[in-house]
């Protein structure tokens, strides 16, 4: 299973962007699923995840304005990134995993990232 990002790019800061991320080749379903980022010189870090109930989860500094989906059975996931700030520019990578239980910070399948940058 490959998942591959789209949705990213250059925007002003209080702009949005949609990530997606697509199962490529498969029908594979997306059970559990997250969103993560890395920015210049700083550590991966979860942004949003999503379990197979549509529970939710946003770390403090995207909260209220970021939002994780899941669609089309469970294929295809979306990030929707409102008010956007500098310090939101990152590589964001999109993880899935089959399995329904499970740690929000443990995943099987990576993408390889898409990249947004934020101007001031």
């Amino acid at each position: 299973v490959q998942l591959v990002e789209s949705g990213g790019g250059l925007v002003q800061a209080g702009g949005s962007l949609r990530l997606s991320c697509g199962a490529s080749g498969s029908t594979f379903r997306m059970n559990a699923a997250a969103w993560f980022r890395q920015g210049p010189g700083k550590e991966r870090e979860l942004v949003a995840a999503i379990s197979r109930a549509d529970n939710t989860y946003y770390a403090d500094s995207v909260k209220g304005r970021f939002a994780i989906s899941r669609v089309d059975a469970d294929t295809t996931l979306y990030l929707q990134m409102n008010n956007l700030k500098p310090e939101d520019t990152a590589m964001y990578y999109c993880a899935a995993r089959s399995a329904i239980g499970g740690s929000r910070d443990e995943y099987e399948y990576w993408g390889r990232g898409t990249q947004v940058t934020v101007s001031s």
